[in-house]
């Protein structure tokens, strides 16, 4: 099925390089981006064609899938737009910056009978797959818990352009709570309530990047966000996202079981250590991957979602999957301002599969 991709940014080149090189069920149709220049130099290095218009990419009968890999907060009206226009659709996280505009984008996709999928996709790479297997085949136990830590000092000192970070949309529950909640859901299943806490630390953050070194950027979401999450399974874990720590030792993903403990690799990327405690053992041992993606596979999800379509089966990162995790991270925000518990009222099937094409 042929691609074309909107947004040509810091994320479209290894999803170029993957649709051009790694994946036989997906191929290049082309690009546009608002700065036509920057969408003619892909489009030049790739052989491909450039469209002048998002209208112009969405009328041109070979693209299949739309990968939009704009900002948040454009996601809801460019995908709305594909998928009134008969495409399907896969969007860089997260699916919409409310859980409304997620809700308005299935509902849409199910009445046009079009596929909606997206990132992260690193959940399905050997790294989680393999701690998905241990799980499933008892290695830990019933699992009880769970932990994860997403700790940064923001991206103001690396990013170009890093405002977004701190306007409504932005923040780290947003911005990092995908990779982070989409591994523990595809791991223990849905969650079913969530509570939490969260503050803005610092009124103000210093850009310390070229080329907008010295500007001041104006936080208007929390940075430091702690939570608890009730999975529906019974077992309970807490999450943290944060912009305000310079440094910390914890771990980035434990799964607490009642016959052992599991280290989770990173969930940014599709391999890592995956280590197991078995009480007879007395000491971490780390796993062997099993076969699958381990390279940086960017793209892989929409590989699976086009092959998903063609033998009429579902897709693994799927828009019911970014549904639930987007109103995680509402609920995780409405709980924290309110200082209530939230009951969620998405579900998900995580079925557990090993092969991913």
């Amino acid at each position: 099925m042929k691609v074309g991709i909107i947004g040509c940014g810091n994320i479209s080149g290894i999803y170029l390089d993957n649709i051009s090189c790694m994946f036989n069920e997906i191929s290049l149709a082309g690009v546009y981006d608002t700065v036509g220049s920057r969408a003619a130099e892909v489009a030049q290095k790739y052989s491909t064609r450039q469209y002048n218009s998002l209208d112009e990419m969405l009328a041109c009968p070979d693209v299949d899938i739309v990968l939009n890999l704009t900002l948040p907060k454009s996601h809801f009206e460019i995908n709305m737009k594909a998928i009134a226009a008969g495409k399907h659709v896969y969007t860089e996280k997260p699916l919409g910056v409310s859980y409304a505009e997620g809700k308005q984008q299935l509902a849409a996709a199910r009445a046009k009978g079009m596929r909606i999928g997206g990132a992260p996709d690193t959940f399905m790479g050997a790294g989680i797959k393999t701690c998905s297997k241990l799980i499933q085949d008892g290695h830990i136990g019933q699992p009880v818990g769970a932990t994860a830590f997403m700790t940064s000092r923001g991206w103001e000192s690396w990013h170009p352009d890093p405002a977004f970070y701190y306007q409504p949309g932005g923040g780290p529950v947003l911005d990092m709570g995908p990779y982070y909640l989409t591994a523990l859901v595809s791991l223990l299943g849905p969650v079913g309530s969530v509570a939490a806490m969260g503050q803005a630390s610092f009124e103000t953050r210093t850009i310390t990047s070229q080329p907008k070194f010295g500007q001041q950027i104006k936080v208007e979401v929390p940075t430091y966000v702690t939570s608890l999450l009730g999975f529906s399974s019974g077992a309970i874990g807490n999450f943290m996202a944060t912009f305000d720590v310079h440094a910390a030792n914890l771990p980035i993903i434990e799964i607490y079981g009642s016959e052992g403990t599991l280290a989770v690799p990173d969930p940014n990327y599709f391999k890592g250590p995956v280590k197991l405690f078995r009480p007879d053992k007395g000491e971490f041992t780390e796993i062997p991957l099993i076969p699958g993606h381990s390279e940086n596979s960017r793209g892989l999800g929409i590989a699976n979602m086009a092959a998903a379509i063609k033998a009429g089966r579902p897709h693994e990162a799927s828009g019911e999957l970014l549904l639930h995790v987007l109103e995680i991270m509402e609920s995780i925000g409405s709980a924290a301002k309110e200082g209530r518990a939230v009951k969620l009222e998405t579900t998900v099937e995580t079925e557990p599969t090993y092969y991913n094409l």
